[in-house]
């Protein structure tokens, strides 16, 4: 278990931070830059969670709130994770495996059923909790890129497969969770009219 007796260590102030490994980068380093969108999203996500409870108390808001809780203790997984290499990465730390991805998949494929398919592309807005599950799924998409930028710099073995594949089906996740909500909430979901068509 981690253990935090203080925030302000003052190791920061000269534009360098350490990673897992204790290998110090300076804080513009693409690995840092990945684990740091990953809290920006978690952050995001805990946006939603709050929206989520203005609404009011459903079955479908505390379903939607119950596996958004999963999804930000698994960010923080990963973002520990991608804070070095996996080959640096303690022997006894738990990782993200295909099993959360495939979970993400039937959840999604779940709320699917409830949906009618899609005839053109959905604006990015709706409610709070909808409007912020946008903004989340494209901070996601943000992440999963930096994450490939490693890879392409690095290598295959600069980050694991599966967090590569959690970020993009969690993006996806996301979207999909927001039409759901959007559906049981009654609320309009607004279509893109291409240009000629306005």
């Amino acid at each position: 278990m981690v253990r935090i007796t203080k925030v302000h260590t003052g190791g920061g102030d000269t534009g360098k931070t350490s990673l897992l490994d204790g290998k110090r980068v300076g804080k513009e380093n693409l690995r840092v830059g990945v684990y740091g969108t990953i809290d920006e999203l978690n952050s995001q996500i805990g946006v939603i969670r709050m929206e989520l409870n203005r609404c009011g108390e459903s079955d479908f808001s505390d379903e939607a709130d119950e596996k958004l809780g999963i999804i930000q203790q698994e960010l923080f997984d990963i973002g520990g994770e991608c804070s070095c290499t996996p080959g640096m990465l303690p022997p006894q730390m738990a990782l993200i495996g295909m099993e959360q991805c495939d979970r993400l998949v039937a959840e999604m494929d779940n709320w699917l059923d409830d949906l009618s398919p899609l005839t053109s592309f959905i604006m990015p807005t709706g409610s709070a909790p909808v409007a912020t599950m946008h903004v989340a799924r494209t901070v996601t998409r943000r992440a999963e890129r930096k994450a490939c930028e490693i890879i392409s710099i690095d290598g295959e073995d600069a980050i694991r497969t599966e967090i590569i594949c959690y970020l993009n089906r969690l993006s996806d996740w996301l979207f999909v969770l927001g039409r759901w909500f959007s559906v049981k909430n009654r609320e309009v979901e607004v279509l893109w009219t291409p240009l000629g068509k306005r």
